[in-house]
């Protein structure tokens, strides 16, 4: 027996905040594990200029609207924020959650935001995943109570730095996504509680195996840390059904998702999807996070904790 846990991620693009926060109580209500956004200034699937929501912001008013899911950024852009004001603003949303907060974070990818705003981008994604190391230590320091003085000669100069209050949770757990199997994946080891990258059953299984190598490298138990998959998942009862459920969300969002995202696209009835699934379970993947675009597919919400994780979970 298994006992899988899914997530939802809401897309924050070409959304109405109704929707956004009917689709959250729902999810909640349902009994979902944790609920995600992303972090995002402009829309990431086609027209970057469509309407999209800030996702702390997001976070906050969630944290009020729901009781018992928790609450993450899949994942904060590290360039966006400096990671003090990340463990500050993750702890005040443990605290306004009741202790449902999960810090996500990840190197950042998208070079349009930066440029618009002009944010740092950084000489290329090596030095992007250095910067990460760097703030996800220090943030893991803030989370536990820690003062942090940065040592000289990296990208913050944090000098005697420590936040009160403390998180409501004891261990407030940091979720890092990326599969970077040098970089990414060694931060992963020494700081994550949960890690969250897509790839296909044998890429996730790779790069599970090349993750219990850095874990070994810095004396980490692999089992420490939740390994969590990327799904994009809509439940009919056929897969033509499924299908055009799936091209009319991608009209709303002025998107034409092709062919190099099919290894994360299931579209189908509920034993169609446990089977792909599956699949990631045994490629070492105890949870999945499916990402929701506009309209928000009530129909698929219901069914994957109704009818899709029995199946999971009985194998």
């Amino acid at each position: 027996m298994t006992d899988f846990r899914f997530g939802i991620l809401l897309w924050s693009q070409a959304a109405t905040w109704p929707e956004m926060l009917d689709a959250a109580r729902r999810v909640d209500r349902l009994g979902y594990d944790h609920l995600w956004t992303w972090d995002h200034l402009h829309a990431i699937m086609g027209d970057p200029l469509q309407p999209i929501y800030e996702g702390y912001v997001v976070l906050g008013a969630w944290a009020t609207a729901t009781e018992h899911t928790k609450l993450g950024l899949l994942v904060g852009a590290n360039t966006f924020r400096n990671p003090g004001l990340v463990a500050k603003a993750v702890t005040t949303l443990d605290h306004a959650s009741a202790g449902r907060a999960i810090l996500g974070i990840g190197g950042a990818w998208f070079e349009y935001e930066h440029t618009a705003h002009g944010i740092e981008f950084g000489s290329g994604f090596g030095q992007r995943l250095d910067w990460l190391d760097e703030s996800a230590t220090a943030i893991r320091a803030l989370l536990d109570g820690g003062v942090v003085t940065s040592p000289p000669g990296g990208r913050y100069a944090f000098s005697a730095l420590e936040h009160h209050p403390l998180p409501v949770q004891a261990h407030l757990p940091v979720m890092i996504g990326g599969g970077g199997e040098k970089k990414t994946l060694r931060t992963v080891a020494k700081v994550a509680d949960y890690w969250n990258v897509a790839g296909a059953p044998d890429v996730l299984a790779r790069k599970n195996a090349i993750l219990a190598e850095h874990c070994s490298a810095v004396g980490r138990d692999p089992a420490a840390i939740i390994r969590t998959s990327n799904s994009w998942i809509v439940i009919r009862d056929t897969k033509p059904e499924a299908e055009r459920v799936w091209a009319e969300q991608m009209a709303r969002n002025r998107s034409d998702l092709k062919e190099d995202n099919r290894y994360r696209m299931f579209f189908g009835p509920p034993a169609y999807i446990a089977e792909k699934l599956l699949e990631h379970v045994s490629a070492g993947f105890e949870s999945t996070i499916v990402e929701l675009p506009t309209p928000y597919d009530v129909e698929t919400i219901e069914r994957l904790v109704g009818e899709v994780k029995p199946l999971i979970d009985r194998g």
